[in-house]
């Protein structure tokens, strides 16, 4: 199978396979004489599983990890179990993160439902409470809404 159907078939660009060719998650294909790209039939496995893997929250270091000791014939079972019981952890703590903000929040809202109303048609002056009234549970959540846990980047395709 030539890349691009490669690609089309498990919903990835070609340079999404280079990326994973350059990393050694997917062992590079032969090539034709015209240079294209040959990957032999199990590759769309190897891809869906990658695919999995980072859907789970598996970084592609980590991937290539597992799956290099799997090539060489290691079981990493035990590793992969690890890593995505870390994954859980980071999951429950940024729960409990966004668990504080909503609840900072909520407090927030009936503090500046209570200054509207006292407030009249008088400015209410919302905005400079925030620094009184948000607690550092508000200071995880912010610029791209989300932020993700210290140390973990955005991985590239």
């Amino acid at each position: 199978m030539r890349s691009g159907e490669l690609a089309k078939a498990a919903g990835v660009s070609a340079d999404t396979l280079r990326h994973y060719e350059r990393l050694g998650l997917l062992a590079e294909p032969a090539r034709r004489d015209n240079g294209y790209r040959v990957y032999p039939a199990d590759a769309l496995g190897r891809v869906r599983l990658i695919q999995g893997g980072l859907a789970i929250g598996f970084s592609l270091a980590e991937l290539a990890t597992f799956l290099g000791l799997r090539d060489s014939g290691a079981a990493p079972c035990r590793r992969v179990r690890a890593a995505a019981g870390e994954r859980l952890a980071e999951v429950e703590s940024r729960i409990d993160e966004l668990c504080r903000f909503r609840d900072d929040l909520v407090r927030t809202l009936a503090i500046w439902d209570r200054r509207l109303g006292r407030a009249g048609r008088a400015p209410a002056r919302l905005l400079e409470s925030l620094d009184a009234t948000m607690s550092s549970a508000a200071a995880s959540v912010r610029g791209d809404r989300f932020t993700r846990p210290k140390g973990v980047r955005k991985e590239k395709p």
